[in-house]
């Protein structure tokens, strides 16, 4: 009799549930990689007629730690939206769509916000577009929106990462960070004053900077420390203490004042970096507003036009400079 069992927590089963001759051997199904995930979307894909097997090579691209069950969602959504479409067959617009909806949720354009809202809601994402352009080793930008997607989401900026991912560095964690508070930062510089709008945001570089505190060991004031230890039920407990018991008050209070440090030094660099750039926000804002929904490599083309305008402007601040001081 082989008796197999299955958990997403191992880390809280009981050890005489695990000692030798009970569940004595691990067979751990991790996320698939991306030759994994092409293969799960081909087995999903045998009923669906697709345009071309490469457009299931584009969405295994797309969709780093999906799981199963995403990759079949994202087929059947993509026969879905074909289907409304009157299409024979699912093609590769199906299949990215799907992707933005499994991510981000259907888009839900009875959702009418005002003018100013929409202005708003229009910069606070450019701000974050521009924030992942810009800063080394974030994802690369797919799309940018603001038609408000899920249950909350008034907009959305799409980020997709070129490759799979187990490792990241001190700089491109404090990146993802600065990334994530581009986009009230944005508010800031046009309205000077932010909104609830960043609620989200906040959350996830709240998270980022506690794990590069607690988890990482990067920072320099408490040194290469772990202090995230794994919590258990209390019927399980063996013990030993766990979470915030591991560690004195004055500890809690120097990690709370690092991860706010992160936060803060984040907070200025984006501020720099944007305003440097606020006429390109300005600008893509504007275009993002009549359009609604606009790729990275449109932003890409903006930014280089108004770039090549400024150095015009410049060079022709500086003929004009030249030609007073020869005329005195």
């Amino acid at each position: 009799v082989i008796l197999v069992a299955a958990t997403n927590r191992p880390e809280i089963l009981d050890q005489a549930l695990l000692r030798t001759g009970r569940f004595d051997r691990n067979v751990v199904v991790d996320r698939p990689d991306r030759a994994g995930r092409l293969a799960i979307l081909k087995i999903h894909a045998r009923s669906v007629p697709f345009e071309a097997e490469s457009d299931l090579e584009i969405a295994a691209a797309m969709t780093p730690g999906f799981a199963g069950a995403d990759l079949a969602n994202i087929v059947n959504e993509a026969a879905l939206l074909a289907a409304r479409r009157g299409k024979d067959t699912v093609g590769s617009p199906e299949l990215q769509e799907a992707v933005e909806r499994v991510i981000a949720g259907i888009e839900k354009k009875n959702r009418v916000l005002g003018q100013k809202e929409r202005e708003r809601v229009a910069h606070h994402e450019i701000g974050h577009a521009l924030a992942g352009m810009s800063l080394p080793g974030s994802d690369e930008v797919h799309k940018i929106s603001i038609i408000p997607r899920g249950v909350a989401a008034l907009g959305y900026t799409l980020q997709l990462p070129k490759e799979d991912r187990f490792l990241m560095t001190k700089s491109e964690l404090e990146n993802r960070v600065a990334v994530l508070l581009g986009g009230r930062v944005a508010e800031e510089l046009i309205y000077h004053e932010a909104s609830t709008g960043a609620r989200d945001d906040l959350l996830k570089a709240t998270d980022i900077a506690k794990n590069m505190v607690k988890a990482y060991g990067m920072s320099e004031r408490l040194g290469q420390q772990s202090f995230d230890q794994e919590q258990q039920p209390m019927f399980l407990q063996n013990g030993q203490s766990h979470g915030p018991g591991d560690y004195s008050e004055e500890t809690a209070r120097e990690i709370d004042d690092e991860v706010r440090h992160i936060i803060d030094e984040q907070h200025v660099h984006v501020t720099a970096l944007l305003k440097t750039k606020l006429s390109i926000l300005r600008q893509a804002a504007q275009v993002l507003l009549e359009k609604e929904t606009i790729t990275g490599a449109e932003l890409k083309m903006i930014a280089e036009q108004a770039n090549a305008a400024s150095v015009q402007e410049d060079r022709k601040d500086q003929e004009e400079i030249v030609a007073d001081a020869v005329g005195q």
